[in-house]
């Protein structure tokens, strides 16, 4: 269905207005206020059930190839040199000095600036040249190397930021400042969900069996920004309380429940009679939402319904609740429930020291359940729209940080050139996109920045990133930021 938006303003007088003052002479209670956003929606295609403005002009802009994302992000760096982007240069040189020519003025992270030599690392454990395409995928990923012919592999990949927390905030936000929408809010704030049991932003957590306990991620990274609060993302965590507050005290029945939202609502329809403020709906929402989901993500966890094949495919580990390989599971079960963005967050792809025990690792705790992802929604006949991307924020060095050789030495941080692969969703299947230099240092061919990966994707939902904004102080805020952004037509079917 196609809905088109007006002027932010526009809508905000709307809602200051005409809703406000039906509202006013309606019922008190939280029927009225249910009612009030039929009919809004029924009567103005530009407000959506939760009543809510829908984000751009016309969404989706043009027919969607794919209808939800589930994004791995590998949080660290996972080193391209190591995984995906082999040059046999590498090889013949290893030991030697990385030639300044080839570093040029590239603004190095506190961990390298004062190095006096910068020696090159080959890749460590070798690797095979996998699918119809011969592309080389590292032996660390075995599991990757079996599903070449589904993946297409963008070796080209860039970012300006050189430390984790920028990184990690500009490629989920479109912003190296605190404080912009994540990605997964803005197709909340656009697409919505497709199950109203569910939100449609969802975020899982994991972390790298390894030593390396990783950066911290914060809250913001999924959070809503400038955009309603109902669109941040819901984060599930392993356990008995896989939602924060969801369950009920004891002594609380659901019927208590639902009499204590009613009376809430009423004082929540008093606090928008007297103030008007849009985020009071979000707040109301976000209690209906809450109250649905005490029954929906129950069954979304209890993974006992799967077959004994299902944990053969995902591996061991996807029966230990919180590991990366049970968080694929889920999300694979969020899929078939409608939710439009699932975002998987691994931690521990940092490998300043120990690169040749910590990396092994790393790889063993994705690999498997990354494939299995894969194959289970190709199996599922899900795969053609269901959009699959994994990667993290930047890659790593190919010269070594700390004493070649030694087995605490590591890879810093490398911006200039990363890779990240992708599957489904309208992706061109088993096809390579971007050339390095011979030291997988810098780009050669088809370069794409991170604002362009954003582009990308809202592409294959249908969304023209350049339509899709959000006024806020006094600017149309984009998923892809005010500099230019292209889509990458070639990755596309």
């Amino acid at each position: 269905m196609t809905r088109s938006v007006p002027d932010e303003f526009d809508v905000r007088q709307s809602q200051l207005m005409t809703r406000r003052s039906l509202l006013a002479t309606s019922s008190a209670g939280i029927g009225a206020i249910a009612l009030q956003r039929l009919l809004a929606a029924e009567s103005n295609p530009n407000i959506s059930e939760t009543g809510n403005p829908v984000g751009g002009s016309a969404l989706p802009h043009f027919a969607p190839k794919a209808k939800r994302v589930i994004y791995l992000f590998q949080s660290g760096g996972p080193s391209h040199v190591d995984l995906f982007d082999h040059k046999d240069e590498l090889v013949q040189r290893h030991g030697t000095n990385l030639p300044d020519s080839v570093r040029g003025d590239q603004r190095l992270t506190g961990m390298t600036s004062s190095q006096k030599s910068f020696p090159v690392v080959k890749p460590l454990w070798g690797g095979e040249r996998c699918g119809d395409r011969g592309t080389w995928i590292g032996n660390t990923l075995p599991y990757t190397q079996t599903i070449a012919d589904d993946i297409s592999i963008v070796r080209s990949m860039w970012t300006e930021a050189i430390n984790h927390d920028p990184a990690v905030t500009y490629i989920n936000t479109g912003s190296q400042q605190m404080g912009h929408a994540s990605m997964g809010a803005w197709l909340s704030y656009g697409l919505g969900s497709e199950n109203e049991d569910f939100p449609a932003y969802m975020v899982l957590l994991s972390q790298g069996s390894g030593k390396n306990p990783g950066q911290p991620l914060f809250s913001r990274l999924w959070g809503s920004g400038y955009l309603p609060s109902s669109h941040q993302g819901v984060m599930l965590r392993p356990g008995v309380n896989p939602v924060l507050y969801l369950k009920n005290p004891n002594g609380v029945t659901r019927e208590s429940r639902r009499n204590l939202l009613d009376a809430l609502g009423q004082l929540n329809q008093m606090q928008w009679n007297d103030a008007g403020d849009p985020e009071t709906l979000a707040r109301i929402e976000a209690y209906e939402m809450a109250y649905r989901m005490q029954t929906s993500v129950p069954d979304l966890t209890d993974v006992s319904d799967e077959p004994e094949s299902t944990f053969e495919l995902y591996g061991e580990d996807s029966r230990r609740p919180g590991s990366f390989a049970a968080n694929c599971l889920l999300a694979r079960r969020m899929a078939q429930r409608g939710v439009r963005f699932i975002q998987l967050f691994h931690r521990g792809w940092d490998q300043h020291v120990s690169l040749q025990d910590q990396l092994p690792r790393q790889c063993k705790d994705v690999d498997q359940a990354s494939a299995a992802l894969i194959k289970d929604l190709k199996r599922l006949g899900m795969l053609d729209d269901t959009l699959v991307i994994w990667g993290g924020e930047f890659g790593r060095t190919v010269y070594s940080q700390g004493e070649l050789g030694s087995p605490t030495s590591g890879r810093d941080h490398h911006g200039r050139c990363f890779t990240t692969w992708m599957a489904g969703g309208g992706v061109n299947a088993g096809t390579d996109y971007g050339v390095t230099d011979e030291f997988s240092y810098n780009i050669v061919e088809n370069p794409v920045h991170i604002r362009d990966l954003n582009a990308t994707v809202l592409h294959l939902l249908g969304i023209d990133h350049e339509r899709f904004t959000f006024k806020f102080r006094g600017l149309s805020q984009r998923l892809t930021g005010v500099e230019q952004a292209h889509v990458i037509k070639d990755l596309v079917s």
